[in-house]
């Protein structure tokens, strides 16, 4: 391996996608057991490296130079071998630094709580202590300062900085934080970066708050990285372009909305033109029963079908740079509007009740009567779980596709 990157566990990583944009060098990911971690840098058979987690830290003894932002922070995500000298940076600072600054948020004079006590962790307090946070403290289950007490002596912090894994790919439930019991807070920045939108930044924009996961970090950092490895520098205008690039091509397009407005003939549309993997949820659910939907209605009843719509969800929101088509009850859960928002850009298709017509593989959907009752019913809810609301009536399938391609190009609000 030339380059590439080094850690535990790299299946959620981006990193190849990035530096594949920037150079024209092979990156390569690499992941390597802890009993292993050691062989391998006294090797050192690499021309430069990315060290993700655990092994920020535990990289440090084997390099000749660290930087001097490395050294204060204490952990290093960048290594350069120099003739057989290993050199070591923290490129992290500069991306996390360049994420809050792009966020518009403002931590001089702030309380700002770090959740989490490795790498990152230092990494985000060197950022804190140079954006002028006036207090600032991590986070940890077993730490000076632990959860509980944050709740307890700590709940007017203000700004939160997640450093942990916690709702990352493919653990993606979790939030490290209960942010009903903060109630001062203005911002939420979190290095997690798959998902795209982590439940801790999802929960925090329902809230109002400003928030964003760590996709333009990694970007950022990347390409100081790069900057090193190619002793190199790029004009400031890169990590920008590489960054809607990747936000483009790894966020997915649901379609929300009721049975018979179109969602799965729109959505084929979209993915054709836009050469993405298309799934149908219903179609989905009825592959992995072996059975018709209404035949699921018929023989275990809608609560069956429901818990089985929520786990193809969940399946398939992880996913990354796909068109994905629901059934029309499935935003009546919201944990299923959570995940659909993880790694999307929801548009709902509204068609008006009078252009819809029954459908008789849909049981609540199989009369004109039920149709304008679950109209009624679902409307508010189809808005409020929605990015993008799409008037339909007006608009064949193949004009709603192309209005959809069009606003998620210049959809952006899903990581900001």
């Amino acid at each position: 391996m030339k380059y590439g990157c080094i850690g535990e566990r790299l299946a959620h990583s981006f990193s190849k996608d990035i530096h594949n944009e920037l150079a024209a060098y092979s990156y390569e990911l690499c992941e390597i057991p802890k009993d292993e971690f050691d062989a391998f840098m006294q090797k050192a058979d690499f021309s430069a490296i990315n060290v993700t987690i655990p092994y920020k830290e535990a990289v440090i003894p084997h390099l000749d130079f660290i930087s001097p932002i490395a050294q204060k922070i204490g952990a290093v995500n960048t290594v350069v071998n120099k003739g057989g000298k290993l050199y070591g940076y923290n490129t992290d600072f500069h991306g996390m630094k360049a994420l809050i600054e792009r966020m518009g948020l403002d931590l001089n004079g702030k309380k700002v709580a770090i959740l989490g006590s490795g790498g990152t962790s230092k990494t985000a307090t060197a950022v804190a202590e140079s954006l002028g946070a006036k207090e600032y403290f991590c986070v940890s289950r077993s730490g000076k300062i632990t959860y509980d007490e944050l709740y307890k002596s700590h709940s007017d912090v203000q700004i939160i900085i997640n450093c942990t894994p916690v709702g990352m790919f493919p653990d993606t439930d979790d939030s490290p934080v209960a942010l009903d019991r903060l109630p001062n807070l203005e911002g939420v920045v979190d290095a997690v970066y798959n998902p795209l939108n982590t439940r801790l930044v999802y929960e925090a924009k329902l809230r109002g708050i400003k928030a964003q996961s760590g996709l333009f970090m990694l970007v950022y950092q990347a390409v100081k990285a790069s900057e090193f490895f190619l002793d190199t520098t790029y004009p400031a205008e890169v990590a920008e372009r590489i960054y809607k690039k990747m936000l483009g091509s790894k966020r997915n397009i649901v379609l929300t909305g009721m049975p018979a407005s179109g969602k799965s003939t729109v959505g084929r549309l979209i993915a054709q033109k836009l050469g993405r993997e298309f799934i149908d949820t219903d179609e989905e659910i009825e592959k992995r029963l072996g059975c018709t939907i209404p035949e699921i209605f018929e023989r275990r009843g809608e609560g069956y079908f429901r818990n089985v719509e929520s786990q193809v969800i969940a399946d398939v929101s992880l996913k990354n740079g796909v068109v994905i088509a629901t059934g029309g009850g499935a935003i009546l859960r919201d944990e299923n509007a959570k995940n659909l928002h993880k790694n999307s850009v929801v548009f709902f298709i509204d068609r008006s009740p009078e252009n819809l017509f029954p459908t008789c593989d849909r049981p609540l959907a199989s009369t004109f009567l039920a149709i304008k009752e679950r109209y009624s019913e679902r409307y508010s809810i189809y808005c409020k779980t929605a990015s993008v609301r799409v008037d339909c009536d007006n608009r064949t399938p193949d004009e709603t596709s192309e209005f959809i391609i069009k606003e998620f190009e210049n959809y952006e609000n899903i990581c900001n």
